[in-house]
């Protein structure tokens, strides 16, 4: 796992392995013990499953927005680096090292 700056990053990712991890024992428990189907717990069940499922999709939209702002692009073929902003790109790096550095 990548190292953050930015701390709401890392505690999304943080949150992001934590659900996951939540929402695989609620479905390994669920397929192992087995549950009624007409039973109330079915129901709380499924509204937690959707509820995780909610939560671990918006910490993924913020994680791809900030990687896709942050990032340099992996492919160094002549026409990945053309199609790159490079000039605000090298502006929010000076900008973040001359803050940093003071």
């Amino acid at each position: 796992m990548p190292v953050d700056s930015d701390s709401a990053i890392a505690w999304h990712r943080a949150q992001l392995k934590k659900l996951r991890e939540t929402l695989k024992s609620i479905e390994t428990a669920r397929f192992m013990v087995g549950e009624p189907s007409l039973s109330s717990r079915t129901g709380k069940t499924q509204k937690t499953i959707a509820e995780l499922e909610q939560k671990i999709r918006q910490s993924q939209h913020i994680i791809a927005a900030y990687e896709r702002q942050t990032r340099r692009p992996l492919a160094t073929d002549q026409r990945s680096l053309a199609s790159v902003s490079w000039s605000s790109w090298n502006a929010q790096t000076a900008h973040s090292r001359g803050s940093s550095s003071r």
